[in-house]
């Protein structure tokens, strides 16, 4: 914390934040117009007005949602939760949440939040996901998670829980951004998942007032944070107007990278990410296509292995492969090796060796290249 920021600044800047509908910049513009938070909310709504050029109803209901909360329950009930409420000047805001246009002006955080070196990524996507969703979401979570990478999303139905719980499962920290203040929790059927980010880990992060219900004017405002955390942002699954375009339409006027995973082409919920890879998207694949987006300064510690694409050609089952067929192939290995090679190897004279090299190559098992026999890689 801050020790220039008072305790009585704090909280009225707790209270200024609990009008949600004053953009958080044109909140401070009114601190810079007003030297301090404290000082607005000793202005009358006519003075306030006059001096910030409001309009006069306007001001009466900044005035009016400001002193509508306890500032001091509010950081006594999210403190005993384990919890804390940071302001921009806060060490322990996050650096690249604080350099956006529109910057919380009181950031609620259950958790630890992820140091400012280690890589977060934003899996974004579709309440109404399908299996083919389902199965991306838990793949790529998984893998970027293993990798070394925190999953940052927004712990709605659908992807975002399906990208949480991946971590989860592994035991590792993911942060959820919410729409809801952080005394509730929304979907309801998710309060085992939002506790188990905390056991893990993990962080929950909003801007609402502490018991703030889920309100639709909320969510596009909150992908706003989640986009700011992280680089890349990956849209799963998503309709042409979906939440998930939103996010990624604000990381792009923020300068992030925007990648999509493509899906069918009858699936109203792969619409939006088709039509993100049609405007110029990354394709998602696997999680090496994310990681080659991490900043290369955050990449130390990741575990390389995950930025090797995975191979899609499945392996040849080798059930129906003879003994000399079999044997010819433990002599080639993971290596090369001449026809005379294999031949001393396996114990055959040249013809025979010819003859079943030859028909391993017709099965697709082995390519020879200048003389040279090795596994086929098609």
């Amino acid at each position: 914390m801050n020790p220039n920021i008072s305790a009585a600044e704090r909280l009225a800047r707790i209270r200024l934040n609990a009008f949600l509908f004053f953009r958080a910049d044109w909140l401070e513009r009114l601190i810079e117009i007003f030297g301090s938070a404290e000082e607005i909310l000793r202005q009358d709504a006519e003075t306030l007005a006059r001096e910030a050029n409001l309009n006069p109803s306007t001001a009466a209901h900044l005035l009016e949602g400001a002193f509508a909360i306890d500032p001091q329950e509010e950081w006594d009930k999210t403190a005993a939760l384990g919890g804390h409420i940071y302001v921009p000047e806060d060490e322990e805001y996050p650096q690249s949440l604080r350099n956006i246009k529109e910057a919380p002006l009181a950031l609620y955080v259950l958790g630890k939040l992820p140091a400012e070196n280690k890589p977060c990524v934003a899996m974004v996507g579709t309440r109404k996901i399908t299996p083919y969703g389902r199965r991306a979401a838990n793949k790529l979570a998984a893998d970027l998670t293993q990798a070394g990478v925190t999953v940052v999303s927004g712990l709605a139905r659908g992807v975002d829980s399906e990208s949480h719980a991946a971590a989860v499962r592994l035991k590792k920290p993911t942060v959820a951004v919410i729409g809801t203040g952080v005394g509730r929790c929304y979907p309801p059927e998710n309060r085992s998942l939002a506790r188990a980010i905390l056991e893990h880990g993990g962080a929950i992060v909003s801007e609402l007032p502490f018991n703030k219900p889920p309100n639709a004017f909320h969510f596009p405002r909150r992908n706003r944070i989640i986009a700011a955390l992280s680089q890349p942002v990956v849209v799963v699954e998503g309709e042409i107007k979906s939440g998930a375009l939103i996010t990624a339409k604000l990381a792009l006027e923020m300068g992030k990278d925007v990648l999509a995973v493509p899906g069918p082409i009858d699936s109203l919920q792969s619409a939006g990410t088709n039509h993100l890879i049609r405007e110029g998207a990354g394709v998602v694949t696997s999680a090496a296509d994310i990681l080659d987006y991490i900043p290369q300064q955050l990449r130390f510690g990741l575990d390389p292995r995950f930025f090797e694409t995975p191979s899609l050609t499945p392996d040849k089952p080798q059930d129906d492969l003879t003994p000399r067929q079999r044997q010819a192939m433990d002599a080639v290995g993971d290596g090369s090796a001449s026809l005379d090679q294999i031949a001393e190897t396996i114990g055959a004279d040249v013809p025979e060796a010819a003859g079943i090299l030859f028909e391993l190559e017709v099965k697709g098992f082995l390519a020879c290249e200048n003389g040279l026999y090795s596994k086929s890689k098609f």
